[in-house]
């Protein structure tokens, strides 16, 4: 399976999420999936795709050619594919992943995950679209989504495919369930 997860170039200050994104990247080599992401070797990124690597996983990294100038790609990879700006980007992503995960991020990730939430929530998407609330990370979003349907803008029944997960046995699970 190719599994595109989104996350930050940058570490954060809780030092769990470093072992949480090294967790996801081993389970995600050492089953025989693909790892799809931006490509950086920075913060996250980097750490969930020499995981990836280190498990025996393939990682293909998406990343436009203004960040490859900055010098953040990460050479080790199995693939990188370069594109011209963000929105091309996240076209790739989409395109090659078969399972979405949003790990503790950014705006960058916020935007990204939100356009697979937005799919999902159309119908656009039949793929797992999992938000990694790891330590209530995502807490907020969740609450959120609950304040939209309780303003009737949003319909529950529709948000169904937007899944949290608190940790990574709930996130295999829910990939499990899914290709059931």
């Amino acid at each position: 399976m190719n599994i595109t997860v989104y996350l930050g170039a940058k570490e954060g200050n809780d030092p769990s999420l470093h072992s949480a994104a090294r967790e996801l990247g081993t389970w995600i080599g050492g089953n025989g999936h693909t790892l799809i992401y931006g490509g950086s070797k920075c913060g996250l990124m980097g750490v969930l795709a020499e995981s990836t690597l280190m498990a025996g996983g393939k990682v293909i990294g998406v990343e436009p050619q203004f960040f490859i100038d900055m010098g953040f790609d990460y050479d080790a990879i199995t693939q990188l594919i370069v594109t011209k700006n963000m929105s091309e980007r996240k076209a790739k992503m989409i395109e090659l992943g078969e399972a979405f995960i949003a790990f503790p991020g950014g705006t960058g990730t916020l935007e990204e995950i939100s356009e697979i939430m937005s799919m999902t929530a159309l119908g656009h998407l039949d793929a797992p679209c999992i938000i990694y609330n790891r330590n209530g990370y995502y807490d907020s979003l969740k609450e959120l989504l609950r304040h939209m349907v309780r303003a009737g803008l949003a319909e529950e029944e529709k948000l169904q495919g937007i899944c949290f997960a608190e940790d990574l046995s709930a996130i295999v699970r829910i990939l499990t369930e899914e290709r059931n």
